[in-house]
């Protein structure tokens, strides 16, 4: 039996041992294991959880903290506004609330549910509408501390109820089983380019961040090479004790598993030695003592909770913006969830944990924005990078950073330690890691025949065409007039959504030019996307829910809901089909 505890020698070994059936044939789920170090029902141990955890933290604290930067500007909000600090800790704190809802009774994949761009993009277009443009700056400045608040809190509002109210439609596909039943047009000619888009257009994000100071930036995507790529094998000597012999030195795999807080620690470190010697001038963003002040402004203890701002405003221009990137965190997620099964060594996700995370997905955004976050959630494709680069799959990892994220969100000290991480070292580890999206997202493409005319002219053009349809759209924002506000903001959305174009044409393409299963990948496609709902077994899957299995197989009107455990294939859909006399 495979030992659990990592700084046993010879682990890597034991790992990659290939379980032969009777037959000397590989077994399926030792074979999805083989290039994992911890699968995703595997239990590391509770210290080595809590540094894992602090791993996939770091990871997605730099999106997270993006995000208000970009928005609070939008919302007409002073950059002194102690507020600032109070809606970072609120995005992080229902962050963590997701993810944990998500890794344990959601589709139970190791994934991390937070802040996503794409609800920025249809965010700004709602509060460019001239009924939410802020006011000339003589006017702001002008006003009261009460009535500045007043500006920013009642735009809160209105984005609070747009995400909420929008949030409620994907709720209801997934829950309900709706985009389950349309899994069969989601093939890998629509997969490649939605994920790859993701990656391709965040560039100008990581460029942002790492050209502030190249140096930093480049050390920063070395290191993680190096501990990443070329250390793996290579473990350090530890102290371990135990009752039986005491202690002993045992080799530690530290490179394998944390190459990212490895990264993070050391050019955090290089850019505090340049700080104190002088060679960053002031006001460098590589500076370690730029952002102590967010640490000085932070309160010690604050519970975000429901309409902190003010109750949530609903407009049908507001729904229907927000209502774009509710669809295009949609076809994301859908994207992410084989990619995530088959990199933590999990079989394919069966339809009643899709259904069950897009659903659960919509519960999230739904609470995020009933929470003032101003945001919704959606999968982190930075964390499912993350899992790729250090091979380490297991959903008690994210669990415990589930409750890291809590844990920051209450004690807003805390959060902000993190928060003054040096923008290039940031910059640095998006370089690798919006790669590593695009990377799997064209890793989809080895199931397509790649010889075929067919398939090389979708590629292209459903990668090519939205990157050019959305710049062009960027810099003409007030084309679109149809003569309805809410129409325009909606189109504005739709037309300067990459993943969602990139998707959609892939999408489109694949299932109306004419192609054979084999040439579009479909029978090797479907070994990854499984579309069975079978019923859970009697001992147990990797996506049944962690308590009340015994009871559920009891129920039989559990047979029926699309987003148990139990569900069979077309007995929901059964119940609406008149039957014939």
């Amino acid at each position: 039996m495979v030992h659990n505890n990592v700084i046993q020698i010879g682990l890597d070994a034991v790992r990659g041992v290939c379980v032969n059936d009777v037959r000397g044939e590989q077994k399926p789920e030792e074979a999805r294991k083989g290039n994992v170090t911890y699968g995703i029902d595997d239990t590391p141990p509770w210290y080595l959880c809590i540094f894992m955890a602090l791993q996939h933290y770091l990871t997605m604290i730099g999106a997270i903290v993006a995000i208000p930067f970009i928005l609070c500007p939008a919302l007409c909000m002073e950059e002194t506004d102690p507020d600032r600090s109070n809606i970072i800790s609120t995005m992080i704190f229902v962050t963590g609330l997701i993810t944990w809802l998500q890794a344990t009774f959601g589709c139970r994949l190791p994934i991390v549910q937070g802040g996503t761009i794409s609800f920025l993009v249809p965010t700004l277009a709602i509060l460019n509408l001239p009924a939410w443009k802020c006011p000339e700056e003589e006017i702001l400045v002008a006003m009261s501390t009460e009535e500045r608040r007043q500006v920013w809190t009642s735009r809160m509002c209105e984005l609070s109820g747009a995400i909420a109210v929008a949030a409620l439609f994907q709720l209801f596909l997934g829950y309900f089983g709706v985009i389950g039943s349309l899994l069969r047009f989601v093939t890998p000619l629509t997969i490649a380019p939605t994920v790859a888009l993701v990656g391709l257009t965040l560039f100008d994000h990581a460029a942002e961040a790492a050209s502030q100071q190249w140096g930093i930036a480049a050390g920063t995507f070395i290191l993680l090479t190096i501990f990443s790529q070329c250390m793996t094998n290579v473990n350090i000597p530890t102290l371990s004790y135990n009752r039986d012999s005491g202690c002993t030195v045992a080799w530690f795999p530290l490179f394998k598993l944390f190459p990212v807080l490895l990264t993070i620690i050391i050019m955090w470190a290089v850019c505090g030695i340049l700080t104190v010697t002088g060679v960053f001038p002031p006001e460098h963003p590589a500076r370690t003592d730029l952002k102590v002040n967010i640490i000085e402004d932070a309160p010690w203890f604050r519970i975000p909770y429901p309409g902190q701002w003010g109750a949530p405003t609903v407009s049908v221009a507001g729904v229907l913006g927000m209502l774009a990137g509710v669809l295009a965190c949609t076809v994301e997620s859908i994207s992410y969830y084989p990619t995530t099964a088959r990199m933590c060594g999990a079989p394919p996700p069966p339809l009643h944990a899709i259904n069950r995370g897009l659903g659960t997905e919509g519960l999230g955004t739904a609470l995020a924005g009933l929470w003032g976050s101003g945001n919704g959630t959606n999968t982190f494709g930075e964390n499912v990078g993350a899992i790729g680069v250090t091979k380490v799959g297991s959903r008690r990892v994210v669990q415990f950073a589930a409750g890291l994220m809590v844990l920051q969100g209450v004690v807003g000290k805390l959060g902000a330690v993190f928060i003054i991480i040096p923008q290039p070292v940031v910059g640095g580890l998006f370089c690798v890691m919006f790669g590593m999206i695009s990377a799997f997202g064209l890793s989809a493409l080895q199931y397509v025949d790649l010889n075929s005319s067919r398939n090389l002219y979708i590629i292209g053009f459903s990668l090519f065409f939205p990157l050019v349809l959305t710049r062009w759209m960027a810099a003409h924002s007030g084309v679109i007039h149809t003569g309805l506000e809410a129409l325009d903001a909606v189109l504005q959305v739709l037309l300067s959504t990459s993943i969602l174009v990139g998707g959609a044409v892939g999408c489109l393409l694949d299932n109306v030019i004419p192609g054979t299963d084999e040439e579009r990948g479909l029978a090797a496609w479907a070994k990854e996307m499984s579309l069975e709902a079978a019923g859970a077994s009697d001992d147990g899957d990797t996506y049944d829910f962690p308590i009340g299995m015994s009871l559920i197989r009891r129920w039989k009107w559990t047979y029926y809901l699309p987003f148990m455990p139990t569900y069979e294939k077309g007995k929901f859909t059964a119940l609406f089909i008149k039957k014939k006399l």
